[in-house]
């Protein structure tokens, strides 16, 4: 049986990825910030938004592989067809699905009205009036667009800094 042993933790592809994705989740609070002018720090573990997180992820592998292994490796051509399908995903069927709750969250809305004049809703409790589908499932094409650049800087950032010499 194979150990696990410290060069696991100077994995390359899989440190980038995940600095890619802490990068582009922390991002997305100062983001929303200058927006909003409203801090939202629920952003931090939240799926959706600027930038896609998901993208940062599977661009800072296939880049950290592409600089390891050679843009000619079938591990790069893996990692790419990986972030081509995660990213497609995220502006496609996820995205569709959260549009889909914003529908029926208007719906629950509206159908709440409706019980509240016609029932005691004010006994209910807070929790259950503000119940709601999650809305931000997936990504709009420029989310996705910059989540791939933060991977790709990322990985490169690191690569200069951390895994060369």
């Amino acid at each position: 049986m194979r150990r696990i042993s410290l060069e696991f933790f100077f994995n390359f592809p899989l440190i980038s990825s995940l600095v890619a994705i802490f990068f582009a989740q922390f991002i997305k609070v100062p983001i929303h910030f200058v927006a909003f002018k409203k801090m939202d720090w629920s952003l931090l573990t939240s799926t959706g938004g600027m930038p896609s997180s998901h993208s940062a992820a599977v661009t800072a592998l296939a880049t950290a592989i592409g600089i390891e292994s050679g843009p000619d490796s079938p591990s790069f051509a893996v990692a790419a067809v990986f972030a081509i399908i995660t990213m497609f995903d995220a502006t496609g069927v996820r995205r569709q699905a959260g549009e889909q709750a914003v529908v029926l969250n208007r719906l629950v809305a509206d159908f709440n009205t409706f019980v509240e004049e016609a029932k005691n809703w004010q006994k209910k409790e807070e929790k259950q009036k503000q119940r709601k589908l999650k809305e931000l499932l997936g990504h709009k094409p420029i989310e996705v667009f910059f989540g791939g650049l933060s991977g790709i800087f990322v990985a490169l950032i690191l690569n200069m800094l951390l895994f060369q010499g």
